[in-house]
């Protein structure tokens, strides 16, 4: 059978022969009552990679980013965050629906970043008419694109001495981090909290960590009772996810590299809008209509390869992915052409 090409995201990867192994020989217990071993010490290690007094390891990055949110806002409270952040665009209004927490999107430049002076305007007054402005949301990598550290710390020098939580999307930190060429605290240590996906480049089957203080993780151990997230014997899957933080952030450049290669070679084809310098991190998007999209989906998938997107193509890399599939899937674009 001919190997399947997916590049329609980094959720797809599979675990590798020596993460299984890791898997079958955890230890276990029952997380709910805090006695799962495995699932004890993934949370510690994050905690201490991230530079937090505590983490909680959750069944998903939605469910992280919902218990963040709600960890730092009540009921009617508001929470500034990006018109496109995953946060506010796809992961169901669950801050709205579950919380009962507005929020206030604003536009992004294409950079990723959006107008601090626009959050500063949009904090509401104290008064009783307006929802309460609680907590500053920022989401790294975006699009993609990995947010400035400079412009982290503008963004935390502004939501701190206006009593605003700083929240981060860190579902691809580690992205971030290793396009920087820094320590990943150098990002993590501006936020008071940040959800860690573990299933996307990372390579684990399942599962994020929410890391923060001790007291908005104490939170939010609650709140993920109440959300029916409690797992028990979850070791098995914990494993994953320590072993993930353990050997595979380090090989995420070559991710990086592969969609480098893949923008440049598709940068050659005259019929595609596409700088050779398009990917910052593992994506690279592609404009196209979208009866245009469905045509070359429809395409490539006959030829083995998976795409995806939204009036924009987008083509993501990740451990699956070889720099033999990179030249196979740039000379299927150019057979379409």
């Amino acid at each position: 059978m001919n190997k399947i090409i997916d590049l329609r995201s980094d959720t797809v990867t599979k675990p590798t022969p020596e993460m299984r192994s890791a898997m079958m020989s955890a230890e276990v217990g029952d997380d709910v009552y805090g006695e799962d071993p495995t699932v004890n010490r993934l949370e510690s290690l994050a905690a201490d990679m991230l530079g937090t007094e505590a983490a909680i390891y959750v069944s998903s990055g939605t469910q992280s980013n919902l218990l963040g949110i709600m960890s730092h806002c009540q009921r009617g409270d508001e929470y500034i965050v990006a018109q496109n952040a995953h946060t506010y665009r796809y992961e169901g209004g669950g801050a709205a629906v579950l919380g009962s927490i507005q929020p206030q999107p604003l536009d992004t430049a294409e950079d990723g970043t959006f107008d601090l002076g626009k959050v500063a305007e949009n904090i509401k007054s104290d008064d009783f008419h307006f929802a309460r402005t609680r907590l500053l949301c920022l989401e790294n990598t975006t699009g993609g694109k990995v947010l400035p550290l400079t412009y982290i710390e503008e963004a935390a020098k502004l939501a701190k001495p206006r009593g605003l939580g700083f929240h981060l999307d860190g579902a691809r930190i580690f992205n971030a981090a290793v396009s920087l060429k820094v320590d990943v605290q150098e990002i993590s240590r501006h936020f008071d909290s940040i959800s860690v996906c573990l299933s996307k480049g990372l390579g684990a089957p399942i599962g994020s960590v929410l890391c923060g203080t001790k007291e908005l993780i104490d939170r939010a151990r609650r709140q993920r009772k109440m959300l029916g997230g409690g797992m028990r014997q979850a070791g098995f899957i914990a494993a994953a996810g320590i072993y993930a933080l353990e050997n595979h952030i380090n090989r995420l450049e070559e991710d990086h590299q592969n969609a480098r290669a893949l923008a440049e070679g598709l940068s050659l084809i005259k019929a595609l809008s596409i700088k050779p310098d398009a990917a910052k991190t593992n994506m690279i998007f592609v404009p196209f209509g979208v009866e245009e999209s469905n045509r070359l989906a429809a395409f490539l998938k006959e030829k083995g390869i998976l795409i995806s997107g939204r009036g924009a193509l987008r083509l993501v890399t990740h451990l699956d992915i070889s720099r033999q599939d990179i030249q196979t899937v740039i000379q299927a674009f150019e057979s379409y052409f």
